[in-house]
């Protein structure tokens, strides 16, 4: 494989493959750029993960944080494996990833899909460079007080001015009740907005007259999926997108809606929780067809944010209020660029973060620029 078809001047500035069969440990570390700072990103597990999408999750990552204005680049880990291993072999995969890269000291770890606090905890016993930690270890568990949800809920507000409806009684359907989906859900719906629909990775139900949040969340943490709500319509997971709504929220894997199935989609708004969720096709065909969408780095940037000032020593107050200024403010500049040129939001996303990346990398010793 040829690794250097990634690169280009932004980075990546490494990649690592670890390997240790013994365990059963298979995983890739992709440092894309630390222009700004030591690179911070997610750990992914999941049994399909590659090198190339490792690396379009960092580059999203590197966007992300320069977005946001931290002082971190981006990076990112995907550990090939089931998310639902029986925690003793979980740990001895986890804690075998963090022994193996801790002389990586440009990559912070921190939580992502199939990972959690529990697992930084066992990161920050190996090698102590983590964030998202258990509060009892002076963490802030952003997937546990819903950080990114608590993000994507300030910028559907911000959106609102942009698009011919209301958030409150707006039709909300999310694709993923997991720890960004169920929270983004919760923020809204206290909004006076009405979840309709929902799937997880093992279906989904949909209800025109609504759906009780706090009834989902009971039901997920039981274990039970989504289709065990006692009422609406069972649907398989990926008829989610066939869901009739105003603001639907992409919240699971990447490339779920692209050229082959964006003509399906039935939303006014879509407001990006999950990373690299749509095609490049599929967002130019939606802004032809007047549909907003509002780009995965800046509407997901909540739990990043959390991990950046759980990393300064800030409160969780102190984090709250920075998701909602940040994400508020970039969704603001990125939605009134496109308006005022023409220009999709994530073109215009895409001007604000590079500009941001390109001038900590002038800074830089060995700068290209």
């Amino acid at each position: 494989m040829d690794i250097f078809k990634f690169a280009d001047d932004l980075g990546p500035a490494k990649i690592i493959h670890v390997h240790q069969p013994s365990i059963g440990l298979k995983a890739v570390l992709v440092v894309d750029n630390v222009a700004a700072g030591p690179a911070l990103g997610g750990v992914r597990l999941a049994p399909d993960v590659t090198t190339e999408e490792c690396f379009r999750l960092a580059r999203a990552m590197t966007l992300k944080n320069a977005a946001a204005g931290l002082r971190h680049g981006g990076g990112k880990i995907v550990v090939c494996g089931d998310p639902n291993l029986p925690k003793p072999d979980k740990e001895r995969l986890i804690r075998a990833l963090a022994c193996s890269l801790k002389n990586e000291q440009e990559y912070i770890f921190a939580p992502d899909m199939g990972t959690d606090e529990e697992c930084m905890a066992w990161i920050k016993d190996e090698i102590g460079r983590v964030v998202g930690l258990p509060a009892e270890l002076g963490g802030i568990p952003l997937d546990e007080i819903g950080a990114t949800g608590w993000g994507l809920c300030h910028a559907t507000e911000v959106a609102m001015p942009y698009v011919d409806f209301k958030l409150k009684n707006a039709r909300v359907v999310i694709q993923g009740f997991g720890a960004v989906g169920r929270h983004a859900a919760r923020f809204l719906a206290a909004r006076q907005a009405l979840l309709v629909g929902v799937s997880d990775s093992r279906g989904a139900v949909y209800c025109e007259d609504g759906l009780d949040v706090d009834e989902l969340c009971k039901l997920k943490d039981a274990g039970k999926s989504v289709t065990s709500y006692p009422r609406g319509d069972k649907l398989e997971r990926d008829q989610v997108i066939d869901c009739d709504c105003d603001i639907w929220i992409p919240a699971a894997r990447p490339d779920v809606v692209n050229e082959a199935n964006v003509h399906r989609l039935k939303a006014r708004l879509v407001v990006q929780g999950a990373n690299i969720p749509f095609s490049h096709e599929a967002e130019q065909y939606l802004h032809a067809k007047g549909v907003l969408c509002v780009p995965d780095f800046i509407a997901n940037a909540g739990g990043v944010i959390c991990a950046a000032m759980e990393y300064q020593g800030a409160s969780q107050a102190a984090a709250f209020e920075a998701i909602a200024e940040k994400v508020r403010h970039n969704t603001r500049l990125v939605l009134e660029e496109a308006k005022a040129k023409h220009m999709l939001p994530r073109e215009a996303a895409l001007n604000l973060a590079l500009q941001r990346v390109k001038k900590a990398m002038a800074y830089k010793r060995w700068s290209i620029y």
